[in-house]
């Protein structure tokens, strides 16, 4: 038997390009802090997706990837588009107006907590268990330590969190969808991946000139922010993803979800001057902490007491069950967002991201454009 070709040898070793995406996730909260200093939201998220769909149609072009073919997978990347980058992207720009990217930054860490809790109602696949439960609760408390519940939510504006949480939620529900319509399209992630933010971009093409109006001037610090956010955090860490989880898996790539936070806000605190209180970190651990335990899986059922044979006759085939799809890495993974985280997006990520999100077919961090999932 042949043993499968290896992977072709890469110019840089994976953990710098894990560190390179954790950073360019990271930064995206004080780039968008800094791009709305200039532009309005819309226009920052409008000149974000622009400048990462023209990476993205360069890598495609390079490798000469087919965009997808047929309405129904245009359709459902259309859908993905919108939960993964267009709303989510927007929703951060129009917090960061009233909140520290500090705080956008942790907001964004909650993805994988709306994921579990919105993947136990709608995936089948996702059991639930003790520990994924207490992650839950535990992370949501984290929640509440972040904006001091207990002394009025230490004085932070409730919109502005409020959309940044909605941003987050956003991600989780584009993973949920991609997981459940774009599995196993049979089109590259590389191409999933540009095809749904070039979609974000016509989307917010669509819109951004009914509620904005022409800027004044163009000031270089907050373009040259757009710039970076686009290119970097959309465009490239999507292509940083996607090689990642080819390499060493979709586990160790979606481990960028729990960096993100941390150089956000430490590069808020650095860079901008944000202020920072206790509760700030201490609740962001907690955050983190239940993240990790959501992402824990049941044990597999090999691993269980033997039970005694089955033993009825065996069914004929395709009575009583239902062959599997074909499933992505990428798209399990992406859909967090990785926005990122991180942004998400369908060719996820977590998604996700976010771009991307979370985070190929996903999520894009999306993640594609996010997550992990990133902003």
């Amino acid at each position: 038997m042949s043993r499968p070709a290896p992977l072709p040898p890469r110019l840089l070793d994976w953990r710098v390009r894990f560190g390179a995406l954790s950073l360019i996730w990271g930064f995206s909260f004080l780039l968008i802090k800094v791009g709305t200093e200039g532009f309005a939201p819309l226009q920052v998220t409008f000149g974000r997706l622009l400048f990462g769909t023209a990476v993205l149609a360069v890598a495609i072009a390079v490798k000469r990837d087919r965009l997808p073919r047929g309405a129904r997978v245009w359709a459902h990347l259309s859908v993905a588009a919108l939960l993964l980058n267009a709303l989510p992207f927007a929703l951060f720009a129009y917090a960061e107006l009233t909140v520290p990217s500090t705080l956008a930054g942790i907001c964004n860490a909650t993805t994988p907590l709306w994921g579990m809790a919105l993947s136990l109602v709608a995936l089948s696949e996702d059991r639930p268990t003790r520990i994924r439960a207490a992650g839950l609760g535990l992370g949501f408390m984290g929640v509440l330590t972040v904006l001091g519940a207990w002394q009025g939510f230490s004085g932070l504006d409730v919109t502005g969190t409020a959309l940044a949480l909605l941003a987050s939620f956003s991600y989780a529900v584009g993973w949920v969808y991609v997981r459940r319509t774009l599995s196993g399209s049979g089109t590259s992630n590389l191409a999933l991946a540009g095809s749904q933010v070039g979609l974000a971009t016509l989307q917010l093409a669509a819109v951004t000139p009914f509620f904005t109006t022409v800027p004044h001037g163009v000031p270089l610090l907050p373009l040259l922010s757009v710039v970076a956010l686009g290119a970097l955090g959309t465009g490239c860490a999507m292509l940083l993803q996607y090689g990642l989880v080819a390499e060493v898996g979709p586990t160790t790539a979606a481990m960028v979800t729990y960096f993100i936070p941390v150089i956000a806000t430490a590069a808020g605190v650095a860079l901008l001057g944000e202020h920072l209180t206790w509760n700030t970190p201490v609740g962001a651990a907690v955050i983190l902490t239940g993240a990790a335990l959501t992402r824990t899986r049941p044990r597999p059922r090999g691993t269980q007491k033997a039970s005694p044979p089955d033993r009825r006759p065996s069914p004929p085939p395709g009575v009583g069950s239902r062959p599997a799809g074909p499933r992505s890495p990428l798209l399990e993974e992406l859909g967090h967002g990785w926005a990122h985280g991180a942004a998400p997006s369908a060719a996820p990520p977590h998604p996700a991201p976010g771009p991307a999100p979370a985070p190929g077919p996903a999520a894009h961090r999306t993640c594609s454009a996010g997550a992990g999932t990133d902003a």
